[in-house]
Formats: C-alpha cells, structure tokens, sequence
C-alpha cells in the first residue's frame, strides 16, 4: 500500500473522489485548487452529510474507494463522532462536515479569495 501523496496523480485522485462523494448523495461539494497557494496539497474539496452517521459513511467509503482503486491509504480525524470528518490522501483534502458545523466554521471562506474555490456541478444520474 502507498503511503498519502503517492501513487495516482492529484487530478485522478481528485475526479474519483468527487465521483465517490456525488454517488453518496454528499451536499453543497466545493472543491479548492490549493495548488501554488498551500503545500498541504493540490487540492481540498469540502462538502456535508445530512446526519453523523452519514458524514461517517461518505468518509469511511471514500477512504476504502482509495485503497481499493489507487492503494492509497488515506489519514482519517474526526470519524469518531461525525460532525467534521477530515481525510487526508496526501494530494487531496477532504473535509465531510454535519451542515451546522460547517455554517459554524466556514471554512470555504478562508480560501475564496481571489476565487479560489469553485463549486462542483452535480453530475446528472
């Protein structure tokens, strides 16, 4: 297994992430090009679950939809009690919050400037 950052390329990674958060019915997806802007990454996508449980399962699937596709083995926080979920893959962030928590952390908001973020289109089913 691969070590976070290694392995498929950020936009590969990126595509299948936001394709695995769309197929667990996630919310409100936006996606940041942290590329040029942050070393943590080149890119975080923030999007929210309607209840914990589903903020849990979108991460827990989203993490096991990595390791099976790319060998990817991803840094998970927060699964504990689902109100912020962070996963770390190494070239892609993602953080799944409960929609209140993520109202009370705006998070998006810190990297909007100069449009930095962009919300995802919903694919057609």
């Amino acid at each position: 297994m691969m070590a976070p950052g290694t392995g498929a390329n950020s936009e590969a990674q990126l595509a299948r992430i936001l394709k695995s958060l769309d197929d667990d019915k996630a919310e409100d997806i936006v996606q940041v090009d942290l590329r040029g802007k942050s070393a943590m990454g080149d890119y975080m996508v923030i999007c929210s679950g309607r209840s914990a449980r589903q903020v849990t399962a979108i991460a827990e699937k989203l993490a096991d939809r990595l390791k099976q596709e790319y060998g990817i083995l991803s840094k998970i926080e927060g699964k504990e009690t689902g109100d912020w979920v962070l996963i770390d893959t190494g070239d892609v962030i993602v953080h799944v919050f409960r929609p209140e928590v993520r109202d009370f952390y705006q998070l998006e908001k810190m990297w909007l400037s100069g449009g930095a973020a962009a919300p995802v289109p919903a694919t057609e089913s």
